[in-house]
């Protein structure tokens, strides 16, 4: 399994649009972050982790001209709204594009993009196959995928595993039930907005005391706010299976 981050920021990115903090004038390209996504190959086949705004950018930075599946998260605009950019994809593999989501998050997509889901569709338009995503694991091409149910705030979002790794963003609480899903891990990558406490989101000391707590062989932080600070003097605090995501960055797993 190769995975690969395709950008490690929230909502706003890094660097901030009109900004002048440390991090956001910093001239170190891992302190410069799309938004989150990621991309998962495993078992011949390509499974993009959302799809927001800095899409198009993040496919042609990796070169994807294959996406067997869209797992989203939840429906913020920071983790949906570049789904459209997917449609040179759908012009290449001739074959409609499909999409796992919790029915709530479906019911986003088939709004904000209702021209795709249209009798007569308009020429051009992408083609999406839609598959509700409960409790029970799902299969893609062979591959098994398991839901992970974290709470984003009040909000119902999905982590999801996928063989050895597990992909965890915009949480800020896990429960009980779910972190026995999470077991074994060669791989966990979670979210962390800053250093400081945040209402929506886990914080550094919160998403190390979950990796703490699961034991994973490694772990990559990722959905990273301008306040966390700068990459280079973050790392250095960090335990040695624990290191800071950044935009590019690519993980084997044997």
């Amino acid at each position: 399994m190769k995975v690969t981050l395709l950008g490690t920021g929230t909502s706003q990115g890094v660097p901030v649009v009109g900004c002048q903090c440390a991090v956001c004038r910093s001239d170190d390209p891992r302190d410069h972050r799309l938004r989150t996504a990621a991309f998962v190959e495993t078992g011949g086949l390509n499974l993009l982790l959302d799809a927001g705004p800095d899409l198009r950018l993040q496919l042609l930075r990796k070169g994807v001209t294959r996406v067997d599946a869209v797992l989203v998260t939840h429906e913020h605009k920071d983790h949906l709204a570049g789904l459209d950019d997917i449609r040179p994809i759908y012009f290449m593999m001739k074959e409609p594009i499909q999409i796992y989501a919790m029915p709530r998050v479906l019911k986003v997509i088939r709004k904000d993009y209702d021209y795709a889901f249209r009798q007569n569709p308009y020429p051009g338009v992408p083609s999406f196959t839609l598959h509700p995503v409960h409790d029970e694991p799902f299969s893609v091409g062979g591959i098994e995928i398991t839901p992970i149910h974290v709470r984003h705030l009040t909000l119902p979002i999905l982590g999801y595993r996928i063989q050895d790794m597990a992909y965890i963003t915009d949480g800020s609480f896990i429960a009980g039930t779910e972190m026995q899903k999470l077991k074994g891990l060669k791989l966990l990558v979670i979210n962390a907005l800053r250093i400081k406490e945040h209402y929506s989101h886990f914080n550094l000391q919160q998403a190390l005391a979950i990796i703490e707590q699961l034991q994973p062989e490694q772990a990559v932080i990722t959905h990273i706010s301008h306040e966390m600070g700068l990459y280079e003097d973050v790392c250095q605090g960090l335990p040695p299976n624990v290191r800071l995501g950044h935009d590019g960055l690519s993980i084997e797993i044997i």
